[in-house]
């Protein structure tokens, strides 16, 4: 691309759901580098708020539509990546900037090949602007993406800025605190300021008045929106490198009783204090030993991208007797310190809050930024695991964080399978680091109770005794929630894609009160259910539990295509679904009616003119499809326990129906798909 130009996202592929946009730059000196950074716009051209600005210390959007993936070493320099879920960003955002800032009177004229490159959720490199000449500039935007009719653009900017990151989201309407002091150590950049009041008044575009100008290309029209036509095709190019781990080579045991010796052994764990002390242990080594993962883990916490190190065994004066955290991190960056610290519970032992409370006025005292809690348990939004004071009266404010090792072992799935940490050796770490937390012996399984009340929950509703109101249905409705954010987690990670539960409500809605209305809902249907968002999936996944019949029910649906002949649709329908289950049950979806023929794949298969309505005139919207499996009755996570049965089921709905699925197309390569098929 050039500088000023514009492309629509969906003419260059059929999987913009999600985007990876990296800024690459090289240095002759071996030493430069730069911080990338984002803000969502309105229709204004400002932030909405502070929130909306995204920086190395604040690097994730909590609804998942941004999130900072940090710096990755190349062979001329680094690049920095940063990973959008464009169907997770709200109504309201109009675009999307993208900018990188030098620091300590740095400029980018100073570094070389600078770069922006997008590419797909597949991995697919799409686009590719370089920056020719920066100039005496300490900050740029490399390019933005922008909403044009219902479609995602992208333009390439180019735009410099003397003023720094600091002048920069000052014009698009961020309220920054400059008060860096004077001198900060060489070897990291200094921190930004950070964004403390809500976005300036919409009034007028940013002023810009120490920006370098570039040119820009022609408004954007309507007409504009059709890609030009081009010499040549597209190049394709690899998917990203990553480093998998390599195939098990054969075992030089004489039998199968022989067990390698493991880095982090599990077998003398005899007590709950035993494993946690073991498992902090093992965990706060290997985030510093392999830095990515250390990043992942500590990125949605507010910590900095720095230096790294971590302790146990840590005493803290606290009244008349220490208090001993199970361990503490602490991340350098600029000559200033980020520490946290970490209590850490295993099997199904619940946090305590008096402990917790403790920690909280020790960090509190000594200047820490947060207590991190870490156990099987799963939290909430707005529901806190356990409550604490937090004295306002003080100036600095310490964050309480929750991390369930359900989570832990999502992220090193994420980057042994799927990203790769570039380095044999730490891909072996995270390997063990793995093997250790997913061992029956470690205690650190996640999320593997439903609760005291599930029995009596059960029971009263196989004998319609259960009354709206009773506190064991909430109870209930909690568990549920726990256990999709963590089945999410799991089949995220075999995907290497990312899923996140679908709560339908509005923006700002008490997340106690939509739990209450789904208590009441279990009371008088029996049912709980929930919504998935998988990435690159056609519909959203549908999860269903019916108490009354203890049947599970997967499904999806899948919308009509906008063109085409309805016994088409239906003919190749059940050609992608060649491999599907026998069992699953399709419907087809019509306009203004309850529900249209269904019928089960097997009948369907010799005869897919069963799914279309008998009078022609009736218009289909879409197909249902949906399985069906027995429920498990236990309340934990054995065989035959209810959690085990519901993670078995959304891993094989999606492993032999959602698979075979077209993903979603829009734009014009949706209409030239359906062209080409009729």
């Amino acid at each position: 691309m050039t500088m000023g130009s514009n492309v629509s996202l969906s003419a260059l592929s059929e999987n913009v759901g999600s985007a990876i946009i990296s800024l690459g730059w090289s240095s002759p000196t071996g030493e430069g580098d730069a911080d990338v950074s984002v803000l969502l716009l309105d229709s204004g051209g400002k932030v909405r708020s502070d929130a909306d600005f995204y920086f190395y210390n604040n690097p994730v959007a909590a609804d998942g539509s941004v999130q900072l993936l940090g710096k990755e070493p190349t062979g001329d320099g680094s690049e920095d990546r940063i990973s959008f879920d464009l169907t997770a960003v709200p109504d309201e955002v109009e675009r999307i900037v993208v900018a990188a800032s030098r620091y300590e009177g740095a400029r980018f004229g100073e570094l070389d090949d600078l770069k922006v490159t997008l590419a797909d959720a597949g991995g697919e490199s799409l686009l590719r602007f370089v920056i020719e000449d920066a100039g005496e500039v300490s900050a740029i935007i490399f390019g933005e993406l922008y909403r044009r009719a219902e479609e995602w653009k992208f333009r390439a900017v180019g735009q410099g800025y003397e003023s720094g990151l600091a002048g920069l989201a000052t014009d698009f309407g961020v309220d920054v605190d400059d008060d860096e002091p004077d001198s900060e150590s060489a070897a990291a950049p200094e921190e930004p300021a950070v964004p403390v009041a809500a976005a300036a008044p919409e009034t007028g575009p940013p002023a810009m008045l120490e920006a370098v100008p570039a040119p820009r290309g022609p408004v954007d029209t309507e007409e504009e929106a059709a890609p030009k036509k081009r010499a040549a095709a597209r190049p394709r190019t690899a998917k990203k490198k990553v480093t998998p781990p390599r195939a098990p080579v054969k075992s030089l045991a004489e039998n199968e009783s022989w067990k390698q010796a493991r880095l982090f052994p599990v077998s003398a764990l005899k007590s709950d204090r035993d494993r946690e002390t073991r498992a902090t242990s093992v965990l706060l080594s290997v985030m510093t030993q392999v830095p990515r993962f250390g990043r992942r883990v500590t990125a949605p916490f507010g910590a900095p991208s720095g230096r790294m190190e971590t302790y146990t065994e840590v005493s803290l004066p606290h009244g008349d007797t220490p208090r001993r955290p199970d361990g503490v991190i602490r991340v350098e960056r600029a000559g200033k310190l980020w520490t946290a610290l970490v209590e850490t519970k295993t099997n199904g032992n619940p946090l305590r809050s008096d402990q917790v409370q403790a920690y909280m006025d020790i960090a509190a005292r000594r200047g820490y930024e947060a207590v991190i809690t870490l156990s099987n348990d799963v939290a909430l939004e707005g529901s806190p695991l356990v409550d604490v004071k937090i004295d306002r009266r003080r100036k600095h404010q310490v964050a309480l964080w929750h991390l369930s090792w359900a989570e832990v072992a999502h992220q090193a799935q994420m980057l042994i399978r799927h990203e790769g940490v570039g380095n044999a050796a730490r891909t072996w770490l995270l390997q063990d680091l793995l093997h250790y937390l997913q061992h029956e012996n470690s205690g650190c399984h996640g999320f593997q109770n439903m609760g005291a009340a599930w029995v009596p929950v059960r029971n009263g509703i196989n004998d319609e005794t259960l009354c709206q109101g009773d506190p064991r249905a909430l109870e209930v409705v909690e568990s549920w929630e726990r256990l999709i954010r963590q089945v999410c987690l799991r089949l995220g990670g075999e995907l290497g894609q990312k899923v996140l539960p679908a709560q339908r409500t509005r923006r700002g809605t008490d997340p106690g009160a939509r739990r209450a209305r789904l208590a009441d809902q279990l009371c008088l249907e029996g049912r709980l259910q929930a919504e998935l968002r998988v990435e690159g999936a056609p519909g959203l996944l549908t999860l269903s539990a019916d108490l009354r019949t203890a049947k599970l029910r997967t499904s999806v649906e899948i919308p009509a295509p906008e063109q085409g002949y309805p016994l088409t649709w239906a003919k190749r329908l059940v050609r992608r679904l060649a491999e599907a289950p026998a069992d699953l049950h399709v419907e087809t979806l019509v306009e203004g009616e309850t529900g249209g023929p269904r019928g089960t794949l097997e009948r369907l298969r010799p005869e897919p003119a069963d799914l279309l309505p008998r009078d022609g005139s009736t218009r289909i919207t879409g197909f249902r499809l949906s399985l069906l499996k027995g429920m498990g009755s236990g309340r934990g996570s054995a065989e035959s326990g209810f959690i085990r049965s519901v993670d078995d089921a959304v891993q094989r709905f999606y492993s032999s129906v959602v698979v075979h699925l077209d993903a979603p197309a829009s734009g014009r390569a949706a209409a030239a798909k359906e062209r080409a098929s009729v």
